[in-house]
């Protein structure tokens, strides 16, 4: 048995010509489209980054009980139990996060990865001298302004070094059996940083200063600047669709189109001007970043072609490669295998789908509803973050809270004490509003229905959500349930 995961990043669904978009170029996530099943009601669990990756990798939703960090040492991890069974596991990636402080062991998980430098921060091409910071808008930082100076050609840039390995990799061990590949590229994620004739492709005739890197906060720009953003971002898409293909050509030689399971998906959204909004992990966690694409193509493209509107989630993506190589989970998780889905148009599946990120909003979806629940509290309080690998996104916790840590069994679901740190985090002001969209008749969630009769319901649906997805009880209290 063989499998391939290709997990892109910020790959926003509604873009997506498989999805629906007639201005975007992506013909090879279209080719794939016709030869696998397309899900169309498929989410997020955690975001952003490493929280997304812990659900993917552990079947469990990160997002309840701690913000960014790495791999626990209570976690059960589907790729070593693969390994274990004698499934040889590779990882090639150029997310560099997964080498920082906050994405501690992720790496270790598999038999062997491959890691491609120099996206966004990473600290790679070094000179004591800084660059000349251009004149740009939104963000700009010294790493990646050292970091591209590497790039003189496409094949220079990291996530087409990591196809490129990729593509390797399969040539030497396509046709080997008991395999699973993880291809795993930062692209779409900004900086949208890309030759000039993926620009030229969308017409762009921007003349103004740099914008490949947007801010976190508010759309602030011109009409034309926005528009330069969104080609930005579409011609980084369809740079990595065109390595997406080169992938696929080579599965085809190798014969594993045949005999393989290929899924392809993304850790989240991305805002481009959505809601007034640019960026993510501030806001509410509206469709653009929540509602994700999912492609599922099964062995010798049976089914390809057809839709899947069932609930999924990513924390559903390791029972279903454990499912497909014939191993089961040997831990407490949230995630349900596609398997019956993927067999069965019909198959009953999930009822909601959980999601969010840590110390925001609470969400939940039936598919028809989706209810974004904001903190009861300006204070956002109480909210406590647990693990036993003290760090979050590129530090650790700062000794300031040593004295307000505890540690105990606080988690259900292992015999493990964590520690427990308080989290002092004012809600935010892009959040402080509970939202309730009908996404059948409202699809740009414009209209706001909370407060009317039928949000009863979805209060109930979410407490239900929570309590069968092991939330610490301060949950309640903080979001106003009880």
């Amino acid at each position: 048995m063989k499998a391939v995961l290709i997990l892109l990043d910020s790959l926003n669904r509604h873009l997506l010509p498989v999805y629906g978009s007639d201005w975007v170029i992506a013909p090879n996530m279209q080719r794939l489209a016709e030869r696998s099943v397309r899900f169309d009601n498929h989410f997020i669990g955690s975001a952003p980054c490493m929280p997304a990756r812990r659900d993917i990798l552990t079947g469990r939703l990160n997002f309840l009980e701690r913000a960014w960090g790495g791999v626990e040492p209570f976690d059960v991890c589907f790729t070593e139990t693969l390994s274990r069974q004698g499934i040889f596991t590779h990882l090639v990636t150029d997310h560099y996060h997964y080498f920082e402080v906050g994405g501690e062991n992720y790496h270790c998980t598999f038999d062997t990865w491959d890691l491609h430098r120099g996206q966004e921060s990473d600290k790679w091409i070094s000179t004591v001298k800084p660059p000349v910071e251009p004149p740009h808008l939104g963000r700009w930082a010294r790493p990646y302004a050292r970091n591209r100076t590497a790039f003189k050609r496409e094949e220079d840039y990291p996530s087409q070094r990591t196809f490129a390995a990729a593509i390797d990799w399969v040539r030497t061990n396509g046709q080997e059996d008991n395999w699973f590949l993880m291809v795993e590229a930062f692209d779409p994620h900004e900086p949208f940083d890309v030759p000039q004739e993926y620009l030229d492709m969308y017409g762009d005739d921007w003349e103004g200063p740099e914008l490949i890197w947007p801010t976190y906060g508010p759309d602030d720009l011109d009409p034309e600047a926005l528009l330069h953003l969104r080609r930005q971002y579409a011609a980084c898409l369809t740079m990595t669709d065109r390595w997406v293909g080169l992938l696929l050509d080579e599965l085809e030689r190798q014969g594993c189109m045949e005999d393989t399971l290929i899924i392809l998906t993304t850790d989240h959204g991305h805002m481009l001007g959505e809601h007034g909004l640019l960026a993510k992990n501030y806001m509410h966690s509206y469709d653009e970043l929540a509602h994700i694409p999912l492609l599922v193509h099964l062995p010798g493209g049976e089914r390809g072609g057809e839709r899947r509107d069932q609930i999924t989630q990513n924390i559903d993506l390791a029972p279903t490669l454990l499912e497909h190589f014939g191993l089961a989970w040997e831990h407490p998780i949230h995630g349900i295998s596609w398997w019956p889905c993927l067999r069965d148009a019909q198959a009953p599946a999930r009822e909601y789908a959980l999601y969010g990120w840590h110390g925001s909003t609470i969400s939940v979806t039936d598919g028809r509803h989706a209810y974004l629940r904001a903190p009861a509290t300006e204070a956002n309080e109480p909210l406590y973050q647990y693990g036993a690998m003290p760090a979050n996104f590129i530090r650790y916790w700062p000794p300031t809270t040593f004295a307000s840590i505890e540690a105990g069994r606080f988690l259900p679901y292992t015999e493990m004490p964590v520690f427990r740190l308080p989290m002092h985090r004012p809600r935010s002001q892009f959040i402080s509003e509970t939202l309730l969209f009908d996404r059948r008749n409202d699809p740009r969630q414009e209209h706001n229905l909370a407060g009317q009769p039928i949000e009863q319901r979805y209060i109930e649906l979410l407490c239900k959500a929570m309590r069968e997805s092991d939330a610490p009880p301060e949950q309640y209290l903080r979001m106003g349930l009880v």
